[in-house]
């Protein structure tokens, strides 16, 4: 039996598995260990395409797995997240109690790029719309960012039913817009082919270390509005 083809898929199980328990940790309200949770459950899906690559073993059923497992991880657990903020927020939306449930629209969002994602040939080298791992560090990071700010703007923000009903419908709209966005991906080692990728991570480094938490969905929204702008940039070529 060939060990190497199946050393991805049990990295691709690994981030599912991560996911699950994300999923528990939302349901108890221990928001920091879903984040950290799904940032590992986003580090093994970075890897098990890696090593899909280093084994020569890519296969249809790794595809597959890989997004049933980024299902979990970064659309249920994402959704899940915006469900209980909506639940948790101090302004009515309305006494309708089937309104936190709209938070599930980022499920939705993220179900339809996954499958979209499979069959788009133009996602080799950059994507089209926001990646779901992107998506589901910047919905996931905002319970954070509500635990350990001071700035009760950010309270009444955050807590606003209106607020968070419009970051949902973002959120599922900037999964599937087609809009072009940079990959990280290294191909050539060298700073002209990388000055963008070297830009971006040098800066998320810095507002990481200045607001912690609080700079996840700034990267976020960096990274799109970076990439618009060098879009931009591309077309005046």
């Amino acid at each position: 039996m060939n060990i190497k083809k199946h050393i991805p898929n049990l990295i691709t199980l690994i981030n599912l598995f991560c996911g699950c328990v994300a999923i528990v940790f939302i349901s108890e309200a221990n928001y920091e260990m879903a984040f950290y949770m799904v940032c590992l459950g986003i580090f093994f899906d970075f890897f098990d395409g890696f090593f899909a690559r280093l084994f020569k073993v890519s296969s249809p059923l790794g595809l597959q797995l890989d997004s049933l497992a980024d299902m979990v991880t970064s659309g249920v657990a994402p959704g899940y997240v915006m469900y209980s903020l909506f639940t948790n927020s101090a302004h009515e939306l309305g006494t309708n109690a089937f309104i936190p449930f709209l938070g599930f629209i980022v499920t939705l969002g993220s179900c339809y790029r996954l499958a979209n994602f499979n069959i788009d040939t133009r996602q080799t080298d950059s994507f089209i719309g926001l990646p779901t791992p992107a998506n589901s560090l910047f919905i996931l990071s905002l319970p954070l960012v509500l635990k350990f700010s001071d700035s009760l703007l950010l309270l009444e923000i955050l807590t606003n039913q209106y607020v968070l009903l419009a970051i949902t419908l973002c959120s599922a709209y900037i999964l599937n817009a087609e809009i072009p966005l940079f990959s990280l991906k290294v191909k050539k080692f060298n700073l002209k082919d990388n000055a963008l990728q070297i830009v971006f991570l040098l800066i998320s480094f810095v507002l990481l270390l200045l607001f912690h938490f609080g700079a996840v969905p700034l990267i976020i929204i960096f990274y799109v509005l970076l990439s618009i702008v060098n879009n931009l940039f591309l077309k005046k070529k």
